[in-house]
């Protein structure tokens, strides 16, 4: 029941990210000379590989996930024994990368008000921070969770099903952020 109540709920996020897009889309179209000359100010090289470092979070999470699914909420071997590793492990990976994502976005942002783009700056403002900062907010969301789940596996005195269910339907919250996230990043940056 957990996980169809959290596809369920993803599926109105999805409706909210949606919404954003049409209007990035929407005043994007009625002003294309001003899409010019804001998205100049864009660090494309920096962005991509803030990407990839989500992006690839994703797949760390996933290990993790594979990893509760065994019953195995620790290593099992050495800290450089990847194959080895548990639950917390990948999940704690997965924690600081996402940490690092939400760290070079603020960095990016902090640099963007320095150059004069800012949320009451335009329309291409406005959007730009309302679609990358509620996705940050879903970051944010997500990190915390992964502190739940971690919170957990530390307290509890043996690892049970409940446990890899929890760590089941962060993993679906967290694949779906990285996904709006490579979407937003194609229509932000990449889209000319």
């Amino acid at each position: 029941m957990v996980q169809v109540g959290t596809i369920v709920w993803l599926s109105s996020e999805l409706m909210f990210f949606a919404a954003l897009f049409a209007a990035y889309f929407t005043v994007r179209s009625v002003s294309p000379e001003l899409w010019a000359q804001e998205t100049a100010l864009l660090n494309i090289p920096f962005s991509s590989v803030n990407t990839v470092i989500l992006v690839a979070s994703s797949f760390t999470c996933q290990m993790g996930v594979f990893a509760a699914e065994r019953g195995q909420p620790g290593r099992q071997g050495g800290l450089l024994q990847f194959r080895k590793w548990g639950l917390r492990e990948w999940f704690i990976l997965t924690y600081f990368m996402g940490a690092i994502f939400i760290a070079g976005q603020a960095f990016e942002y902090a640099k963007l008000v320095h150059e004069g783009l800012t949320i009451p700056a335009n329309a291409y403002g406005t959007l730009f921070y309302l679609a990358t900062g509620f996705h940050g907010i879903h970051v944010t969301g997500g990190l915390i969770a992964f502190l739940f789940v971690l919170g957990r596996t530390y307290v509890a005195r043996r690892f049970t099903h409940e446990q890899a269910v929890s760590a089941i339907v962060v993993s679906y919250y967290w694949h779906f952020v990285d996904v709006v996230w490579v979407a937003l990043f194609a229509a932000i940056y990449i889209i000319k």
